[in-house]
């Protein structure tokens, strides 16, 4: 008996059977994300085309724990640690769409979180800076950013309530915690024309709302009634 050929074939399959595996794996979360896209976002009034190829693109599994990777791509929040949490994949899609990003255009995101936001952004074609106020979220997501060659998102850590001056101006920021107030900070950077999308209201009663910042003036549009996890300074109090 040949023990050598029954070595090198056993080889061949060990070889072949694990990438199979993983393909299979791979092909079972891109089935699961276009079924998400279909039934959670275009079903639900999202139509900006743009949005949709984005978010049939960024791979929500790759976002979120390991133990969580199985619940990826169903309709709801997900914790990621740190009190944090994922958001809704119809939200990212409402709130990338109210932004109505233009190929080129200089976006802010405050509350990095998962990086998920800022990698649909991205996919965009926007220039995106985000903030994250729990550091080590902030140096997972930019870790994830970077090993899926997001180039154009970039991430730092800090209180997002005060914005990212030397940036400014924005032609759109999304917010993803919600303050009890708008910051004024984040109005005055906003560019003329530009959209602000934040959810705001004290604990039990928020509303995402659009802003959009005409002739120096800032028309506010409520959009829909949202649950978001609150944003605080650097010592954890509530703004």
């Amino acid at each position: 008996m040949n023990f050598g050929l029954i070595y090198g074939i056993g080889l061949l399959i060990i070889g072949i059977v694990v990438p199979v595996r993983q393909n299979v794996q791979d092909m079972d979360f891109k089935e699961k994300r276009f079924k998400m896209v279909a039934e959670q976002i275009k079903s639900r009034g999202i139509n900006d085309s743009d949005v949709i190829k984005a978010m049939q693109i960024v791979e929500r599994h790759l976002f979120v724990p390991n133990y969580l990777k199985k619940y990826a791509y169903q309709d709801r929040p997900l914790p990621i640690g740190h009190g944090q949490t994922i958001s809704q994949p119809y939200i990212v899609g409402l709130m990338s769409q109210l932004l109505e990003v233009e190929e080129g255009e200089k976006l802010l995101e405050i509350g990095t979180g998962s990086g998920y936001q800022a990698a649909v952004l991205g996919e965009l074609g926007g220039e995106v800076y985000s903030i994250e106020i729990v550091e080590p979220l902030q140096k997972r997501a930019a870790f994830v950013l970077d090993s899926l060659n997001y180039k154009n998102v970039n991430t730092r850590y800090g209180d997002g309530y005060i914005g990212w001056l030397e940036k400014a101006p924005f032609d759109g920021i999304i917010v993803t915690c919600s303050p009890t107030k708008i910051p004024q900070a984040l109005i005055d950077q906003l560019a003329e024309g530009g959209k602000l999308v934040i959810p705001v209201g004290l604990k039990y009663v928020k509303k995402l709302v659009l802003l959009e910042k005409k002739k120096g003036k800032v028309v506010q549009h409520n959009v829909i009634p949202v649950r978001f996890v609150p944003m605080v300074d650097i010592d954890g109090n509530l703004y």
